[in-house]
């Protein structure tokens, strides 16, 4: 049975635990199964503005319903983040929420889990084969993509242009991303740079100054994020390259400033906030109901919307993170 609003509990004392942090929802509801609080692991990929905010969005939505929380991150090592599902599985937790580093690598860990039954719920992606996990908060990156490179066939108007990616870190949310972005440019579009950055906005600094000294006639650059790209935009303006119109995702105070001032053309808006709630509010639910038996992705998926942010719509963004 869920946990009331009136058993909700304040958050406790954050403790170290190894590399696994325990936030305490001492709520008076019942568990699976023992009639004790859920006790949720929550494994971050990063600790990039998104993963922050996802991180923020997770803690008082488990806060909200009750649930313990215990915190890991995996910083793009998907070697750590097996280790932080074990650690979490030795730790007795109810369920695992993931902020996946590589969606491939992340195939053994769901086995993983499974055999010590203890189900799985994804941020951001999902595995191809949903049978195995409880469920996923999922966000349409190749869509994300295409809707950004959408931007640049309008803007382009059918001229010949030539087109840069920086990208993130490869293996799971960047290359949707970027796959979805470069297959859904216009015929005219040459893509002639492409290299991540591993979502590091110095990182990005140094790929831009490769990028725009190999191609000075640079008209577009799709960055994997607004945090790198803000990084992209200070980078060619020092090079004296204004005219490189930018796109990016995320949605962030930041960058809808950015768009507004013309610094950045084009985001598309992709709130964390909303998908730590969704996380915590749907794997709470579906540990009450049960996983569902068919296995169906319709029955596990629960999408999160996208919005294309240009200067003309910014004030109506959805929000990106707790305040």
């Amino acid at each position: 049975m869920r946990l009331s609003a009136g058993t909700r509990s304040a958050l406790a004392t954050a403790v170290a635990l190894g590399t696994i942090a325990v936030l305490g929802g001492c709520g008076s509801g019942s568990g699976p199964g023992d009639g004790s609080a859920v006790t949720l692991g929550f494994v971050n990929g990063d600790t990039s503005e998104f993963a922050t905010c996802l991180q923020k969005a997770v803690e008082r939505t488990a806060k909200q319903e009750g649930a313990r929380l215990l915190l890991a991150n995996s910083h793009q090592e998907a070697g750590k983040e097996l280790s932080n599902i074990e650690d979490m599985i030795t730790h007795g937790v109810d369920a695992l929420v993931v902020q996946t580093v590589n969606v491939d690598a992340l195939e053994g860990a769901v086995a993983h889990a499974e055999s010590a039954g203890v189900p799985i719920y994804l941020t951001s992606v999902a595995t191809d084969d949903v049978s195995g996990i409880l469920g996923a908060a999922v966000v349409d990156l190749h869509r994300l993509g295409e809707m950004d490179a959408g931007w640049v066939a309008k803007d382009a108007g059918g001229k010949p242009v030539k087109v840069g990616v920086v990208a993130g870190a490869p293996g799971a949310a960047s290359d949707f991303m970027v796959s979805g972005f470069t297959e859904a440019l216009p015929a005219g579009a040459d893509v002639v740079a492409n290299q991540p950055a591993m979502f590091n906005p110095v990182k990005a600094q140094d790929v831009a100054q490769n990028m725009i000294q190999a191609h000075p006639d640079l008209d577009y650059v799709f960055v994997a994020n607004e945090e790198m790209a803000l990084a992209v935009r200070k980078t060619f303006d020092a090079a004296g390259a204004h005219d490189v119109e930018i796109v990016t995702e995320n949605g962030t105070d930041a960058g809808l400033a950015a768009i507004r001032d013309g610094r950045l053309s084009a985001t598309v808006a992709n709130s964390p906030k909303v998908i730590g709630e969704t996380a915590i509010e749907r794997t709470l639910a579906l540990l009450d109901d049960g996983a569902p038996e068919s296995g169906k992705a319709a029955d596990k998926i629960t999408d999160i919307p996208l919005t294309m942010v240009t200067a003309e719509n910014a004030d109506d963004a959805p929000q990106y993170c707790d305040r």
